[in-house]
């Protein structure tokens, strides 16, 4: 069985990074007829890998500018189609803005992760990259936003995220807003999240998705502020 998915990824990644189409249409449809298969595992056991492995070959200069727009441009329009598969949970009331790294790649990782979060009853304003920081900080206010999730962030993003979380914190737009980076640049630079203030972190959707609704847990038992994981003592915070 396991020979059998691990011939299915193949052919899934050898038919994205070709422009197969159809051919990657088929290896999804075989997959949802797996038995107890659903739209949330082919986004989180296909997909997201897949992803990830195509990432990883094209930042190390192993896949050609070529292949790499037939997989991204593929694997969007499945990801489009998936979203509509998707059990919809009952909804959490709140309020989330997702933005990510402008890279087509880390775009994607965000998308799968704003799906998986609707999915599970968050309402998603997913903007994608290359949003200014006021432009943000703004929508934050306008919306009242619960959260804000920055998923897929490239290195160059690094230095705008943390004035963009300083910023947040030193206005107060709002002051309930709880702060979660992932993906992209924060899986490769271990500590990271917590040097630039973040409150939360996950290396990809279904962890996102997970410290998200236990954090939400635990601040209606407490009814006040926490942080899921403790923060590091930054030069910024001691201040």
């Amino acid at each position: 069985m396991e020979t059998s998915q691990n011939q299915l990824f193949e052919r899934f990644f050898n038919c994205l990074i070709s422009g197969d189409r159809p051919g990657a249409r088929m290896v999804v449809d075989q997959v949802l007829d797996a038995a107890a298969c659903d739209g949330q595992k082919v986004l989180t056991h296909l997909y997201w890998p897949t992803l990830e492995r195509f990432q990883k070959l094209y930042r190390n200069d192993q896949m050609s500018n070529l292949a790499y727009n037939y997989a991204t441009r593929l694997l969007r329009h499945l990801i489009d189609q998936m979203q509509l598969r998707l059990k919809q949970s009952e909804r959490r009331n709140t309020k989330v803005l997702v933005v990510s790294g402008s890279d087509q790649s880390e775009e994607l990782s965000a998308q799968i992760a704003s799906d998986l979060l609707e999915a599970d009853g968050y309402d998603v304003f997913y903007a994608g990259g290359g949003i200014a920081n006021d432009e943000i900080i703004e929508q934050i206010g306008e919306l009242n936003a619960d959260r804000l999730v920055i998923f897929g962030a490239v290195p160059s993003m690094v230095p705008h995220t943390r004035q963009l979380i300083d910023r947040l914190h030193e206005i107060g737009v709002c002051p309930h807003l709880q702060i979660i980076v992932g993906g992209g640049v924060f899986n490769r630079a271990d500590g990271l999240a917590e040097e630039i203030g973040a409150d939360l972190w996950a290396k990809d959707p279904t962890e996102l998705v997970g410290v998200m609704n236990e954090q939400q847990e635990r601040r209606m038992a407490a009814n006040q502020r926490t942080v899921g994981r403790r923060r590091r003592n930054t030069r910024r915070n001691a201040a």
